[in-house]
Formats: C-alpha cells, structure tokens, sequence
C-alpha cells in the first residue's frame, strides 16, 4: 500500500465524519446563527421573547390601571366633588284653585317659597286662581324651593256682532267666525224667508267664549190654501176670506136663473191654491137681468 492512498482514505473518513456530526455539538455561535435564519413556516425568535413580551404588556396595564384610579380619584374629590346630602325634605302642596295669597301662606307653612307667576285664560276658572303648579303635588323639595304656578286671567269676553236683517248663511258665518256657537229657530213673519228676525242674546251684548248664540229666522209669510166659496151667499163668502186675511178685490155680477140669484158662481183663485195673507181674490156671483150673459 502507498502512503498517498492511505492519507487520502483518512481524509475522506475525516470529512463523512464531519458532515454526519449532529448540530448541537457546534458551537453556540453557530447555534444562534442558525436561529436567526428563517424557517419554511416562518420567522424566527430568540428564545425568551414571548416572556419578555408578557412582561412588557403587564408593565403597561399597570401603569394604565394607576392612571385611571388617580384621574378617577383627582376628577370625584378636587374638581367634581358630589354636593353634600340636602336636609330635610317637604312635601309640596296642591295649589290648584287658591288665589296666590292662600298659596303663598300654604307654601310658608312647608318651608316652601312661591316663584315665577305666569297667566293664561281659561274659559272655566275665575281670574286670579291657580290652574297648576311646578313641581307638582305629592312630590318633596328642600327648604326654600320655589314653586312656579300658573294663575287663571278669566275667560276671553267678546261683544255679539250685529247680524239682524241678514240672510242666515251670512249671520251664521259671521258669527262662528267669532267664536260663538249658533243655534237657529224658525217663524212665519212677513220678512222675507232666510231672514234673521231676532238674535239672543242682544247685538253688543259682551259674554264670555265659548257662547251660544240664538237667531230665529223667518220662513216667510204664512200660506193660507185658498177656500171653496163657490154656493156661498156673497156677504158669507167676503166674511170668510177677510177672516183668513185674504182681500176681495172685485165682486162681478153675471146672469143666472133660478137659484143662483146672489151665489157666487166662480172664484180666481181656484180653491186649495196656496196664497199669502194679503192676497187679492175676485168673485163672480149670480144676478138676474143684470150683467152680461156666458
């Protein structure tokens, strides 16, 4: 055997050896080395981060914890401290109907004082009488709080328009217009129909709203039906229609025979005819010798 072959076998068993020598017999240099590169799944740590990490994030709830509990403590009892408790407590009474002597007095007698006074008008309650109150009934206050109430100013008062001699459309109008509630009754009058004959109460008559209004409106002059004279003695059937209010306007004479001597033979109008008292009405009665034949 040559020297040469059996100095290269070595260095060849020498370099397996080396290459198959497990990793963690290198030094740690290398070792942190091989660390530091990055994997397939990822980069890579040194070891003790994650605990350095959980040390650091515990170090800052801390502090946030301290913080929040100085600031809490400071913000409570230096800048925004609670108001001492209130003393006594006193129910607060129903003013509601009293005039604002009597309350003021009510309200002394609670240890209560009387504030802002408003005012409004209510169709109801007689001027200066509370109608509410702030706060309300049944609730407590402290010494000295003040009540605020609302006192009544009485109704609103207006005078009734004028509408006599008007149409009804128009009266009612001009009264609902206003604030007053319109009732309506009917008669015959002369007046024409649809006329306001009477308003109650009186025009300019000063009420309180809401207030009802009475008109009573004509329907016009009365109908009468006009009678049946016809075979009635002349004077009996002129007796007949004054009685009714109606005006014989003419009686004319014509030629009969018989029976028929001073009977009224005709009449304009014609019976059941609806007329108007006043109306004119012409007869026809019977004669014999005299006027003019059929």
């Amino acid at each position: 055997m040559k020297l040469g072959d059996s100095l290269g076998r070595s260095r060849r068993r020498r370099r397996k050896q080396t290459q198959h020598e497990p990793t963690s017999g290198g030094s740690p240099e290398a070792e942190v080395a091989d660390s530091n590169e990055p994997s397939a799944d990822g980069p890579r740590f040194p070891r003790g981060f994650g605990t350095s990490l959980r040390r650091l994030l515990g170090a800052v709830a801390g502090i946030v914890l301290v913080g929040w509990f100085f600031g809490y403590t400071l913000a409570t009892r230096v800048f925004f401290p609670a108001p001492p408790p209130p003393g006594d407590l006193f129910d607060v009474p129903d003013l509601r109907g009293l005039g604002l002597a009597t309350a003021g007095e009510r309200l002394a007698g609670a240890s209560l004082a009387l504030g802002t006074i408003d005012s409004l008008k209510h169709p109801s309650v007689a001027a200066g009488l509370i109608l509410g109150q702030s706060p309300l009934p049944g609730q407590v206050g402290t010494p000295e709080t003040r009540v605020l109430v609302t006192i009544s100013m009485g109704p609103q008062t207006r005078s009734i328009p004028d509408v006599l001699r008007l149409n009804e459309d128009r009266a009612r109008i001009v009264l609902e217009t206003s604030g007053f509630i319109v009732t309506v009754d009917t008669t015959e009058a002369d007046e024409p129909r649809g006329r306001v004959m009477s308003v109650f109460p009186p025009p300019d008559s000063v009420v309180a709203l809401p207030a009802e209004v009475h008109l009573l409106v004509s329907t016009g002059p009365p109908v009468i039906p006009m009678p049946l004279v016809l075979g009635l003695a002349q004077a009996e059937a002129q007796a007949m229609l004054d009685s009714l209010g109606l005006v014989v306007s003419g009686v004319e004479e014509v030629f009969r025979f018989g029976r028929d001597q001073g009977i009224v033979v005709e009449q304009e109008p014609a019976a059941d005819a609806d007329l108007q008292r006043g109306s004119m009405v012409h007869l026809k009665v019977g004669r014999r010798g005299r006027g003019g034949e059929q």
